[in-house]
């Protein structure tokens, strides 16, 4: 009995796969194969040739970089006795950031300015002594002048020396104070605490100014010489892939960017900034930007898709009553999707895919 119910047991089980293996051969492959047939006839075999405006663009990736960028930081060394801005503030051209601690420069400023009155007054007693009164000085002898002008010169040297101690020392005393040459916000802080000693380097702000920014591309040598300025350009940002932004060449650079592994040129482009464009674009954003080299209306165009290309020939397949005959064509500039065809076809021809 165990066997009998085995061997049933079997025999379902071998029904059971022979069922499947034709249900798969005979049902399901042959939907998957109309279902591609009928996405395939949705495809369009057949094109007619017509008139229509054709336009050759040229696409370049860029990024935002801004005109005014800097990086301002103290001559010197010194303890920071007070910071004015952090990370994100708007900051005015001239506006003060920071400073550093001015007691040594305000005390050496003192010392000096004590010997150069001390100097001066050397000099004006040695002048009174030598030169007044006049009687005694033209009645020397014409050597005995010349040894006093030349102490009285000597003494103005003195004099002069201490002036410009005075004036060096006053403008290490300026360079204890940081400000802000621009307008623009601050991106960077390196030491925000104030209370600490810090080298030049080490105290570095960074300021950009965001009415200065513009969109950076580095076209190659033969993309460089298809821009011209004042071309206008399409850019569409990563960022806001939904958007159009135009924008005009403002500078095409003469000499290749230096650091760049291949040979390529910075084109600037400026585009329209509002209140808005500060905290919507920022720097470092992608995107592209997108020329039209060439725009011609009126012209015969095909699809690109249709057209192919046998030992350096183009040609295309058209139909001719029921019957498909290659035809060898002559084009003009392409677009991303069409190309012009200048002979080989005329308008209302069909060609076929």
């Amino acid at each position: 009995m165990r066997a009998l119910f085995r061997n049933k047991i079997m025999w379902f089980f071998l029904i059971g796969i022979a069922i499947g293996v034709i249900v798969w051969k005979f049902v399901i492959i042959p939907k998957q194969e109309n279902s591609n047939g009928s996405s395939k006839a949705k495809k369009p075999l057949t094109h007619t040739v017509k008139r229509d405006t054709i336009k050759e663009t040229l696409t370049i990736s860029g990024e935002l970089d801004a005109e005014e960028k800097i990086t301002p930081r103290f001559q010197s060394s010194g303890l920071i006795s007070w910071i004015g801005v952090k990370e994100g503030d708007f900051v005015k051209k001239y506006q003060l950031i920071a400073t550093l601690d001015q007691k040594e420069q305000k005390k050496n400023l003192e010392k000096y300015l004590n010997t150069y009155l001390d100097t001066r007054w050397d000099f004006e007693q040695e002048k009174d002594e030598y030169r007044q009164p006049a009687q005694k000085y033209w009645g020397l002898t014409w050597d005995q002048r010349n040894e006093i002008d030349r102490a009285l010169e000597q003494a103005q040297f003195d004099l002069n020396n201490a002036v410009l101690d005075v004036e060096l020392k006053d403008i290490l005393l300026k360079y204890t104070t940081l400000t802000s040459p621009i307008n623009g916000i601050v991106t960077k802080v390196a030491a925000p605490v104030a209370g600490v000693y810090a080298t030049a380097t080490q105290a570095e702000f960074e300021v950009i100014n965001p009415d200065s920014l513009y969109f950076s591309l580095l076209p190659d040598q033969t993309e460089v010489t298809k821009l011209t300025s004042s071309m206008s350009a399409q850019i569409i940002f990563d960022s806001y892939p939904d958007e159009k932004v135009i924008g005009t060449v403002q500078n095409i650079a003469f000499i290749p960017k230096s650091g760049e592994t291949n040979t390529v040129y910075e084109v600037k482009i400026v585009y329209p900034l509002n209140d808005e464009s500060h905290t919507k674009y920022r720097i470092g954003m992608t995107g592209d930007a997108t020329f039209t080299i060439l725009e011609k209306p009126d012209v015969l165009s095909i699809p690109l898709s249709f057209l192919k290309t046998e030992k350096d020939k183009k040609y295309v397949t058209k139909l001719t009553g029921t019957k498909k005959e290659k035809m060898y064509v002559e084009t003009g500039i392409e677009s991303d999707t069409a190309v012009e065809i200048t002979g080989g076809l005329a308008e209302g021809d069909v060609i076929y895919d």
